[in-house]
């Protein structure tokens, strides 16, 4: 079977060599993945990278795939972010098909562990300050590390303190485990790294039963282990984290051991991703909170109207490696573009209405006209519209002192109304502040529907709605969130903060929309025609988000 799979799949990325060789020397080998997000912040589309990565694995050969809240440090972490990651989750259609767990459901095999480490002689319990055992450990290679004074205390000490830690005797920071591996290796996370700290302070899925909490160096190869992953795949910063994986796998001596591998994390252009940055984004009141729409969140993403689809596309194009690399935002938002562009609905707005009152047609009459803006497919664009004698046109497809090559609504000028009347211009009628109050036109009457206009050249064809029936809307027009294309290169003396887009979202109010639109859900998607695609906002009423634009409008390099 597994030498089928392997002939099956072809050669997406360099994980594939590892998955590969693993079956080979194993047959009977069932692939298992995991995303193991840590509930102290909402997913933004780089964790997208991680969920695609481990669920295609788990795909192409026919295994599972596991979702495990990384639930290890309290202080953090609370069930608002539990929801929100399995809501994203279900989002994307990124289903658990091997379980769903918590790593504070193993706290008490961690512990087990612990004690046998304790017994084995390869954790000790040590007395030394953060900072002192910061100072001890060194910072980096260059810095020579010294040895704990509590290393070589004995077996029977080490079990009572560790007990007392976990009875609470001892005050947070006051004692620690740490693993006995060697205080002067030259990997810095070798140097007996702590693996147990005490912290009390409640749980939210445990509550008060535990006083110790295990370090994640620890308790994730224990929890991979425990579920069967074959394949720790995950993200490079945590590389140097690896030799520690594989100590605790050895050391526990696990007959299944899971193996680690690292993918290159992404980046994308004119935006943040580190949770701090987004953390304090929010807090700050800069957005509207972890699902504003500028935000690269993966509820910000949603709420402004991104597919999954996309965001996998975008992925899967921006490819797999082994080292991290920097996405220019124009591609995830071709991949948004792309796929709108094949399954939006499309619709009429009107974004700065006029008035147009077409003279010479009959006050009382009222008719449906047929709307087509999708040729390739019929269920998307074609349907109809009501046409009365006072309709909106946008305010940029009239001049009254036209350009050069303008081909809409202009003096002595003819123009189609899309999928309707050819119309004329016949006069304007202004306020006292000399702004628009209406235009006046005349129509062939002839030419409704879309029929011939008898051999007579129209090269203007403008979008428009009813007067009487048209729906007022609020349009959100979002734009890049920082005027920096990379976000971590700032001048010296500025932060991140100071390169905040000012124009990063623009609010248009009285826009004009079809009747059918009053009755749009939450979350539904249109092309607005020659406007961009929208989406039906989650959170304010009768408003719609810019997803995209039609066209990719930044300035080239």
């Amino acid at each position: 079977m597994a030498e089928e799979i392997i002939e099956k799949v072809e050669k997406d990325h360099f994980i594939d060599e590892h998955v590969k060789a693993d079956l080979a020397a194993n047959p009977g080998l069932k692939i298992h993945t995991r995303f193991p997000p840590e509930p102290n912040g909402y997913l933004h589309i780089g964790s997208v990278k991680a969920i695609c990565i481990n669920t295609d694995v788990a795909k192409r050969y026919n295994g599972l795939f596991n979702l495990r809240y990384d639930d290890t440090n309290p202080a953090k972490e609370s069930d608002e972010f539990v929801r929100s990651i399995r809501e994203d989750l279900e989002w994307l259609g990124a289903t658990p098909t091997g379980g769903v767990f918590y790593g504070s459901d193993y706290f008490g095999k961690c512990y087990e562990f612990a004690i046998q480490l304790i017994k084995q002689g390869d954790a000790y319990v040590c007395d030394l300050s953060k900072d002192d055992l910061a100072d001890y450990k060194g910072t980096d290679r260059a810095v020579a590390s010294k040895e704990s004074p509590y290393r070589n205390r004995s077996v029977e000490e080490n079990l009572e303190l560790f007990e007392r830690m976990k009875n609470g005797e001892f005050p947070d920071g006051a004692r620690t485990l740490r693993a006995k591996i060697d205080p002067s290796s030259d990997k810095p996370y070798l140097r007996d790294p702590v693996i147990y700290r005490i912290k009390h302070i409640h749980h939210h899925r445990q509550g008060d039963e535990w006083c110790v909490y295990p370090m994640y160096d620890f308790a994730h190869p224990i929890q991979d282990a425990l579920e069967g992953i074959t394949h720790s795949l995950c993200s490079s910063e945590f590389r140097n984290h690896r030799p520690l994986y594989d100590w605790v796998v050895d050391k526990i001596g696990f007959e299944q051991k899971p193996h680690q591998w690292e993918f290159g994390r992404m980046n994308i252009t004119y935006t943040v991703m580190s949770k701090r940055y987004l953390r304090q984004l929010v807090e700050e009141k800069f957005v509207d909170g972890w699902d504003d729409p500028r935000l690269p969140t993966l509820c910000g993403l949603r709420r402004r109207g991104y597919t999954p689809n996309a965001l996998f596309t975008f992925v899967r194009e921006a490819g797999v490696t082994n080292t991290d690399h920097t996405v220019d935002v124009r591609q995830l938002e071709a991949c948004v573009r792309d796929d709108l562009n094949e399954n939006a609905l499309r619709r009429i707005a009107v974004v700065n209405p006029v008035k147009v009152i077409i003279d010479n047609y009959p006050e009382d009459k009222e008719e449906m006209i047929t709307v087509s803006n999708h040729p390739q497919k019929e269920e998307l664009g074609t349907r109809q519209v009501p046409m009365t004698r006072e309709i909106y046109i946008d305010a940029d497809d009239f001049a009254e002192v036209p350009p050069p090559k303008f081909f809409r609504l202009k003096p002595d000028g003819e123009v189609r109304l899309m999928g309707g009347y050819i119309i004329k211009y016949a006069g304007i009628e202004k306020n006292e502040d000399g702004s628009i109050k209406c235009i006046h036109a005349t129509a062939d009457l002839e030419t409704g529907n879309g029929m011939p206009a008898d051999g007579r050249k129209i090269k203007g064809t403008i979008h428009w709605l009813s007067a009487k029936y048209a729906k007022p809307v609020s349009l959100m027009l979002y734009d890049r969130l920082f005027n920096i294309e990379n976000t971590a290169d700032v001048p010296e003396g500025k932060t991140y903060l100071d390169f905040l887009n000012p124009d990063s979202l623009t609010k248009i109010e009285g826009a004009m929309v079809e009747p059918c639109l009053e009755d749009a859900k939450p979350g539904d998607r249109f092309q607005f025609v020659r406007v961009g695609y929208f989406c039906k906002d989650s959170k304010l009423e009768n408003t719609f988000n810019r997803i995209v634009s039609l066209k990719d409008s930044f300035p080239k390099k």
